[in-house]
């Protein structure tokens, strides 16, 4: 992997420059204007059909034990295990090309959120603190930090997007 050449900081943490992050390249999303969620046909209460796969599918529960790969098209709440404890993570906002979304583990809370092609956030969760970097993002499965919970958010063109969490 990569090292991070540009790092966010996010929640009562500090930082890591070096948390398995896939190859960052192109500027940070700095587009957070509200676009309805739902599917790409421009009904809001129809959830979108992904065209991305995921092992887990939309189970939500598959992410309890703090491994998961899941396709989210709606706003979500997902509990699974941090480092710290019980972590939840709820996806925000979601559309074509764009999510947001924030986790909260014990005292700490780190936001993402990334619009456009290829856009995405990557969230590392340790005992004491996150960090958190946006940018263009692989759909693959980051690699597992000893002693922390490594999460991938993927948007799709779709309007859905690729949840990974990683603990082992």
């Amino acid at each position: 992997m990569a090292v991070l050449t540009a790092l966010t900081v996010a929640g009562c943490g500090g930082s890591d420059t070096t948390d398995g992050a896939p190859p960052h390249r192109g500027n940070p999303s700095e587009s957070r204007s509200a676009q309805p969620s739902g599917s790409p046909s421009g009904d809001p209460g129809a959830p979108a059909k992904p065209s991305a796969s995921a092992a887990d599918g939309r189970d939500v529960g598959a992410c309890a034990d703090g491994d998961c790969e899941i396709v989210v098209s709606e706003r979500v709440t997902v509990r699974f295990k941090g480092p710290a404890g019980p972590a939840t993570l709820t996806v925000d906002e979601i559309g074509p090309n764009k999510v947001t979304y924030t986790v909260k583990s014990g005292n700490n809370r780190s936001r993402g959120g990334a619009s456009g092609p290829g856009q995405g956030c990557l969230t590392v969760l340790r005992d004491h603190g996150s960090s958190n970097v946006c940018g263009r993002v692989s759909t693959m499965r980051p690699a597992a930090q000893p002693g922390a919970v490594v999460i991938l958010m993927a948007a799709g063109a779709d309007g859905t997007a690729v949840l990974h969490i990683v603990s082992r």
